[in-house]
């Protein structure tokens, strides 16, 4: 079964799912956790006008505190189950590629994240990085709904 767990955050309610359903998988299983939550480098997504109000020492404070947040609740709630689990925050990326390399490089052997389920012409326009992370990772991957 699997010994080591990767559970992906945003923080979202979405992702919340992913939490619950990972920390229940790794109890019953008793495997290790590792949550990771990806930020994007400042200029990957960022339109120039929002660039003269918004610098980049500022987005990367408030990237990092959001991070910190976001990991240190996902930890709490593994603490409440007694699940004991490590924490990463992975810089410049985009999501899937920060969450494959995560799970490569910590030997994970299951990836659990949470996906919006857009198909067709949504998943076009809107992208997908659940269906980026199952395309690029040799790993196991759960999605939750």
């Amino acid at each position: 079964m699997f010994k080591h767990i990767l559970i992906a955050t945003d923080g979202s309610d979405l992702a919340q799912k992913a939490i619950t359903q990972g920390f229940d998988l790794a109890k019953a299983v008793d495997a290790k956790v590792t949550i990771v939550t990806v930020t994007e480098a400042w200029g990957m997504n960022v339109p120039p006008e929002v660039a003269v109000v918004y610098p980049v020492h500022e987005y990367e404070q408030a990237a990092a505190a959001n991070a910190k947040k976001i990991l240190d609740d996902a930890a709490a709630a593994g603490m409440k189950l007694q699940i004991a689990c490590e924490t990463v925050h992975v810089k410049d990326q985009y999501p899937a590629e920060g969450i494959v390399e995560t799970a490569s490089a910590r030997g994970c052997d299951l990836i659990v994240m949470a996906s919006h389920g857009h198909r067709g012409l949504m998943r076009l326009v809107l992208g997908s990085q659940a269906h980026r992370v199952v395309t690029q990772s040799a790993t196991s991957v759960l999605i939750c709904r």
